[in-house]
């Protein structure tokens, strides 16, 4: 192996290069999770960008907090008996209710997924 290097003030560092990868599509879930451990786990997101897993452990991160997101909408929806009913008779209640439990569906999605 021959490897180049190139002279950073009294240091000679070498030029490593990540191997090409494929592209990876990961959503808002996703870039949540790279913003979390680029900023706080910062030795586990060394390990996985070198080891050339960052971007699929994203889109599985992505997936898996979507999936949880939308199966925590249906349960919650379906516990607090807001109905197609509710939604015709009373929209701006029903407008609130689904807000409600859209915010504690993403929070515990993030709490549990993304932030963990």
């Amino acid at each position: 192996m021959k490897f180049t290097y190139s002279k950073m003030g009294d240091y000679h560092l070498p030029n490593l290069v990540l191997p090409k990868q494929k592209d990876v599509f990961f959503g808002r879930y996703g870039m949540l999770r790279l913003n979390y451990l680029k900023n706080h786990k910062r030795v586990f997101y060394t390990n996985l960008l070198t080891s050339c897993k960052l971007n699929e452990h994203l889109a599985d991160i992505d997936k898996q907090a979507d999936d949880m997101f939308d199966l925590l909408m249906k349960q919650i929806v379906e516990t607090q008996g807001i109905t197609e009913k509710l939604k015709v008779e009373n929209q701006m209640a029903w407008v609130e209710a689904m807000n409600n439990i859209k915010t504690c569906a993403e929070e515990i999605v993030l709490k549990e997924i993304i932030y963990n």
